[in-house]
C-alpha cells in the first residue's frame, strides 16, 4: 500500500467507528442471533431500509463483523458477536459510549491541543468533567455501562497476575457499580471486599452484589476519593482513576488512599502505562489514544513508568513495581512507615 493510500486509510478510520456503532444501535447481532439471516428479514426485525441495511452489512463484512452466507443473507463472525449484550465478553456497551459521546468530545481535539484545556474547561464548566456530567443521567448510565463492559474483560487478568492470598480485605477506590471488586471476589472466596464511589453509583453495585451472591461479604461506602478514603482494607484497587486527573489532585487521592491503609498496606493502580518512546505498535497506539482522550475529556493523563514512581514518592508511597496485563499495567505501591494497624474483616449490613 502506498503512503498516500495508508493515509487515506487513517483519514477516514472515523468512518470505521460509526459503522460499528450503527450496528450497535440497530441491534444488528442480537437480530441475526446464531443464524444467517436474509437482509429483506433484518430489514423487517430492525426497522431499516432494506438497500440501506444491506449496504451497512456489506461493510461490516469487510471489518470482520459479519459474513455473506449466501447472495442475500448475512450472520455474524465471532468478532461481530461481542455487539450483541447478551454475549460473554460484550464490548457493546462501549461501542455506543464511543459512538454517542467520545465521538462528539473528538471532534474538538484541536482546540485543546491549541489551548491544553478539557472540553469541560472550554465551555466554562470548570476543571471537573465529572461534577458537570455527574448531573447528566443519559451520560452517567451510559458512561457507567461502558466502564463495566471495559472492566469485565480485564478482570480476569488481574487476578491471574496478582495473587490475593495474603489479603483480607480489598476496597475498589472509585469502584462504580462493582464490577472489579466482584470479580476479584467471586474468585477469591476468602477475600470480603468493599465498593467505594459516589452515592449514585450505590443502588446498582448493592444489585450487582446480590446477583454474584457475594452480598454478605461485600459493602458500599459512599464517599468522595478527594476528601477522605475509609478504612478498613489491606488491599486498595484503583482501576482508570489516577489518568483522569493532573498531578496536583492525584497526589490528593493517593494520599488519602494511603491514610486509610494499614502499615505495609499495597495499594495496586490498574492504569495503561505510556511507552518512554512510542512506536507505531498497537499496544502503543491504544495508550497514545487514550492519553489524548484524557486530554480531551477530564483534562488527565496516561503515564510512564518513571511518572508513576515519582506520584508514588510523593504520595507517601514506595513503589513496588509494575505487571503487564495488556492494554493495561498492574501498578503497585506499598505504604511505607505509619501506624501498623491491624485489619479487621467488616461483614457486610443485613
Amino acid at each position: 500500500m502506498s503512503r498516500l493510500a495508508t493515509l487515506h486509510d487513517l483519514v477516514q478510520s472515523h468512518r470505521i467507528t460509526a459503522v460499528i456503532y450503527a450496528a450497535a444501535k440497530l441491534n444488528l447481532a442480537e437480530a441475526i442471533g446464531d443464524e444467517a439471516k436474509s437482509v429483506a428479514e433484518l430489514a423487517s426485525l430492525v426497522s431499516a431500509d432494506e438497500s440501506a441495511l444491506r449496504r451497512l452489512l456489506v461493510g461490516l463484512t469487510t471489518l470482520g463483523l459479519c459474513r455473506p452466507a449466501d447472495e442475500d443473507r448475512f450472520a455474524m463472525t465471532d468478532l461481530g458477536r461481542q455487539l450483541d449484550e447478551s454475549a460473554a465478553p460484550s464490548f457493546k456497551d462501549w461501542v455506543l459510549f464511543e459512538g454517542e459521546m467520545l465521538a462528539q468530545s473528538w471532534s474538538g481535539l484541536v482546540d485543546s491541543v491549541r489551548t491544553g484545556k478539557s472540553a469541560t474547561q472550554l465551555r466554562g464548566d470548570g476543571d471537573d468533567r465529572y461534577a458537570v456530567t455527574g448531573h447528566a443521567t443519559e451520560w452517567t448510565r451510559r458512561f457507567n455501562a461502558a466502564m463495566v463492559s471495559l472492566t469485565r474483560t480485564i478482570v480476569p487478568k488481574i487476578v491471574a497476575a496478582h495473587d490475593f492470598a495474603a489479603a483480607r480485605v480489598v476496597m475498589d477506590v472509585g469502584g462504580g457499580t462493582g464490577e472489579l471488586i466482584g470479580g476479584v471476589l467471586q474468585r477469591n472466596p476468602h477475600l470480603e471486599g468493599i465498593a467505594f464511589d459516589l452515592a449514585r453509583c450505590e443502588a446498582d453495585a448493592r444489585a450487582h452484589f446480590d446477583r454474584l451472591g457475594i452480598a454478605g461479604r461485600c459493602r458500599f461506602v459512599a464517599g468522595s476519593f478527594f476528601e477522605v478514603v475509609p478504612s478498613g482494607a489491606d488491599t486498595i484497587l484503583m482501576k482508570s482513576i489516577i489518568h483522569n486527573w493532573k498531578d496536583d489532585r492525584c497526589e490528593v487521592i493517593l494520599r488519602n488512599c494511603r491514610d486509610a491503609l494499614p502499615s505495609s498496606g499495597t495499594l495496586i493502580v490498574i492504569e495503561r502505562i505510556m511507552p518512554e518512546l512510542a512506536t507505531t505498535a498497537p499496544e502503543d497506539r491504544s495508550c497514545v489514544m487514550s492519553d489524548l482522550n484524557m486530554l480531551r475529556g477530564p483534562g488527565g493523563c496516561e503515564r510512564t513508568e518513571a511518572e508513576y514512581r515519582r506520584l508514588a514518592v510523593s504520595a507517601g508511597f514506595a513503589f513496588a513495581g509494575t505487571t503487564g496485563i495488556s492494554p493495561f499495567g498492574l501498578i503497585k505501591f506499598r505504604k511505607v512507615g505509619g501506624e501498623a494497624d491491624a485489619v479487621a474483616p467488616t461483614a457486610a449490613p443485613p
